[in-house]
């Protein structure tokens, strides 16, 4: 490595390292003063679940991240039967799937496996106690398993997060040699369950709490004697779209605490479209914060410049035009399906 490659990686190591201990050191906090222990979704609180959600992204979207995968694995061990998490334990939530890099699962016996391979994108990598982790099962399907991460067979791999967006995450492949693990649920339960949509909310109600946040400087120019009919025409675009997430998620939250099973089959439908409008939300956030108030923020303060550098990487969890065309997929089917036709008087076929 050319010397100024070497001391590039050397300063880009130092930062990278020095966000994740900000990060592990916050949601350490925050799960021993309880601001972790949230309601179930589905059990007549949702709203609220995804409210403190927001509110822990404004505060760190890195740790939000972080908060959302551990209150989630607690909701998903809920709902397929697991052993609720401990105290003291943080859950990290690693499901991400590459051809490249496989994670397998063998029996041993019962409920019992053991785990070999690389697991990509593995957020809080070096500072998780305990993950739910996806595996291939000799018959292909895909198996959910619970697994002790700190044990040293299970290994982060070295870094390779060059971006300063999310770099408090520790996300990282793991390599996992011999591991033991317990299955949770059935095979391919994990995606096929009411609870999966409802945790796709859940992100969406971290991006609006760390979109509220990055806005803050254009609403405390609007507010001030010099805002110009610029700043002012884009707050208004910022407040609308703000409005919009935030009354989905409410909407969304109410629908689901009326049909906790998912008995409407609309569980897919509203997960993509409150996340579409969440996403508008995050864009207009940043695109127009930065339209409006020019360089100053995003050079001189280095607290907005984290956050917008944390939202760009975390919102690219959507797929985004992929997504898009599942909503329409999905709305289209909605829209058309029989419940539709059955109340017009004169059916028209979808075009």
């Amino acid at each position: 490595m050319a010397p100024s490659c070497y001391a590039r990686a050397v300063v880009v190591t130092f930062v990278r390292d020095g966000r994740v201990r900000v990060t592990a050191g916050l949601v350490e906090h925050w799960l021993e003063s309880g601001r972790l222990e949230l309601p179930l979704p589905a059990s007549g609180r949702t709203a609220e679940r995804w409210q403190r959600l927001a509110q822990l992204a404004e505060e760190d979207i890195a740790a939000a991240r972080i908060a959302e995968a551990h209150v989630d694995a607690g909701a998903i061990l809920n709902e397929l039967g697991g052993k609720p998490p401990q105290a003291g334990q943080l859950w990290g939530v690693w499901v991400a799937e590459s051809a490249d890099a496989v994670l397998r699962a063998s029996r041993i016996a019962g409920d019992e496996y053991v785990l070999n391979g690389i697991k990509v994108w593995c957020s809080g990598a070096g500072f998780c106690t305990h993950a739910l982790v996806t595996a291939v099962l000799d018959d292909d399907k895909r198996g959910l398993f619970a697994v002790t991460v700190t044990d040293p067979i299970v290994k982060p791999l070295p870094s390779t997060w060059w971006n300063p967006g999310m770099a408090g995450s520790d996300t990282r492949s793991v390599q996992f040699s011999n591991v033991h693990a317990i299955a949770v649920g059935e095979p391919d339960a994990y995606p096929n369950r009411p609870g999966f949509w409802h945790a796709a909310i859940g992100v969406a109600a971290c991006w609006l709490g760390g979109a509220r946040r990055v806005a803050d400087p254009l609403y405390r120019c609007a507010g001030s004697q010099s805002a110009d009919a610029y700043a002012l025409a884009h707050l208004g675009a910022v407040d609308a779209a703000l409005a919009a997430g935030e009354a989905v998620l409410a909407s969304a939250a109410e629908r689901i605490d009326g049909d906790p099973f998912d008995r409407s089959g609309t569980a897919q439908l509203l997960a993509r479209r409150a996340r579409a409008i969440v996403e508008h939300a995050v864009d207009e956030a940043i695109t127009r914060t930065g339209r409006a108030l020019g360089p100053g923020p995003l050079c001189e303060d280095g607290r907005h410049a984290q956050r917008v550098a944390d939202l760009t990487i975390y919102i690219r969890q959507s797929h985004a035009e992929r997504d898009l065309a599942e909503l329409g997929r999905l709305a289209g089917q909605h829209h058309c399906g029989p419940r539709r036709r059955a109340k017009a008087p004169e059916p028209r076929p979808c075009r």
